[in-house]
């Protein structure tokens, strides 16, 4: 089943970033930091540091993925998953986030202090 549940996301995911930018939806992104430093991620290779740029956190991307995650078209950041998450839930059940990042790849987009932001996410690999 969550082979399944992985592969449709994937085709969804393949359809929606097969628009034109401007069409594509945007998600809710998030940022993790000091609390979690030193952590083992659970890719179970990396120890989480909220000083990395490159580090962040999603349910269901493969581990090593690479992902961009952009502000506007010309202003985005490259990151890998490491982690899983965010967990977050409203109400009714329904996931509020799509992606975590690390303290410093939220840092590069934008303020810590605005807490949330809404980002195109692009596979590269």
């Amino acid at each position: 089943m969550k082979i399944i549940t992985i592969a449709m996301s994937m085709a969804v995911f393949s359809w929606v970033v097969s628009r034109p930018y401007e069409q594509q939806p945007r998600v809710t992104a998030s940022w993790y930091g000091e609390q979690y430093r030193g952590n083992l991620c659970a890719d179970n290779k990396t120890i989480f540091n909220p000083d990395d740029p490159k580090q962040a956190a999603h349910r269901t991307f493969p581990f090593g993925s690479v992902i961009r995650v952009s502000l506007t078209k010309d202003k985005y950041i490259d990151v890998t998953i490491v982690d899983r998450g965010p967990f977050v839930k409203d109400k009714s059940g329904k996931y509020t986030r799509e992606i975590d990042l690390s303290r410093a790849a939220f840092q590069k987009l934008a303020d810590p202090s605005a807490g949330l932001l809404q980002v195109k996410l692009t596979r590269l690999r």
